[in-house]
């Protein structure tokens, strides 16, 4: 069922790429951008996650954190962060715990995949709340960041 704005955020506890477990609740009292993404190393998820490492101050300024999350293993994730020099966690939903509770897996994806995750993206509020909700059926399309920052601005 797809979440509403204005409704808690569902809570997860996954592993970032220093294999450190990373909670959404761990963010209460800041700004959450969550990025979800289909596949490390694509053409558009890499473009998408330059596009805020290389803003990432603006996100910063707004006292928002941004986490980046696949059903890659943390392993994949590690190497996607690296080559890439991303400043941000990148959290591995190898189980699909978080993109089903978000609503964001595709039955098939290309290729026949099963299970990845739709690119989507979330703002969550330093009190937990759910503040804006975008999920893309077309994974060749990016999110609105100029939405994502105009709610950020608000909040």
């Amino acid at each position: 069922m797809p979440l509403t704005i204005g409704q808690s955020a569902p809570n997860f506890t996954l592993f970032n790429t220093e294999k450190k477990e990373i909670s959404l609740t761990d963010y209460k009292g800041k700004n959450v951008v969550i990025l979800f993404f289909p596949l490390a190393f694509t053409g558009v998820c890499t473009a998408e996650l330059c596009n805020i490492r290389d803003n990432y101050n603006v996100y910063t300024s707004l006292n928002a954190e941004v986490i980046g999350i696949s059903v890659d293993s943390l392993f994949v994730l590690e190497k996607f962060k690296n080559s890439e020099n991303y400043n941000f966690d990148l959290l591995s939903d190898f189980n699909k715990t978080a993109s089903k509770d978000y609503d964001t897996l595709y039955e098939t994806f290309a290729f026949g995949m099963q299970g990845v995750s739709k690119r989507s993206a979330f703002v969550v509020d330093k009190n937990g709340i759910l503040q804006y909700a975008e999920v893309l059926e077309d994974a060749g399309k990016q999110p609105n960041f100029d939405s994502i920052k105009a709610c950020l601005e608000k909040i």
